[in-house]
């Protein structure tokens, strides 16, 4: 049994005040739920966004100014050891394997803070991972969806993530934020300024190892523009065939996975 943890350190002790901390931890168990292997201590500081077991690995992201993804060895379960490492900007909340080698993330991208030891969190980030080479890591590839405000609740939601290798489809329901360009006449847009949401629905995308991610199309139950009701927001999505089923508490909308044209629609 592998488990990630997240624990605090800090505060007052011995009329002695000492900063919080966060720090990620990795622990294996055995059948009787003994503790017989640990990784302490990953990412101090930071954030604790993901983790991922795939075989005789995990793939563990932290946060504050940058993204460490970690990449951690447990084929001795006694003793997990940490192979590689990458720091970029942004980080997953959510990982997904594509296949033994390779991993989609998707959470935010960030851009640093000019003071103090944070980013501010920006669009959604789809990304693809090749982890090939544990002990070098890279991103592949990766779109950025809206300015900051945009969401989507595959962020908390892994059921609201629809993907199939052999169809080379990626669907996430996404809220789209727009910031207005015109507030700010004098200058470039500032980090921290959020958007308004302006669009939901469901990004199509293509997916492949080769070409990355490539938009195919988007899908609203909505009108083309402007934001849905709140019982329109899509939620889920599946295919059955080649038909694509995006699915909202007021509607479920049948596209066609060849070019996303509206096939049928019923009301609930």
């Amino acid at each position: 049994f592998r488990i990630a943890t997240t624990s605090w350190t800090g505060g007052t002790l011995n009329s002695t005040y000492e900063p919080y901390v966060q720090r990620s931890n990795l622990y294996v168990l055995d059948m009787n739920l003994s503790i017989i292997g640990r990784l302490e201590n990953i990412g101090v500081g930071e954030n604790f966004h993901s983790a991922r077991f795939m075989g005789d690995r995990c793939y563990l992201v932290t946060f504050q100014k940058t993204d460490p993804l970690f990449v951690i060895n447990l084929t001795d379960p006694t003793a997990p050891t940490v192979l590689g490492r990458l720091e970029i900007p942004g980080y997953s909340d959510y990982m997904h394997p594509y296949d033994e080698n390779h991993l989609i993330g998707v959470g935010k991208e960030t851009t640093e803070a000019e003071n103090g030891n944070f980013a501010w969190y920006q669009g959604i980030k789809v990304s693809i991972f090749d982890v090939t080479n544990v002990s070098n890591p890279v991103q592949m590839s990766n779109v950025i969806i809206g300015d900051r405000g945009t969401d989507s609740p595959v962020l908390t939601d892994p059921k609201a993530f629809l993907f199939d290798e052999e169809k080379d489809l990626l669907v996430i329901p996404v809220t789209v934020a727009k910031v207005d360009q015109s507030q700010y006449p004098y200058g470039d847009v500032p980090s921290w300024a959020y958007g308004t949401p302006v669009w939901q629905g469901a990004y199509v995308y293509n997916i492949t190892l080769t070409d990355g991610l490539m938009l195919r199309g988007t899908v609203s139950h909505g009108e083309s523009t402007g934001l849905p009701t709140d019982k329109l927001l899509i939620s889920r999505a599946l295919y059955i065939g080649d038909v694509l089923y995006t699915i909202s508490q007021g509607k479920i909308k049948l596209n066609s996975l060849v070019d996303l044209a509206s096939l049928k629609e019923v009301s609930l």
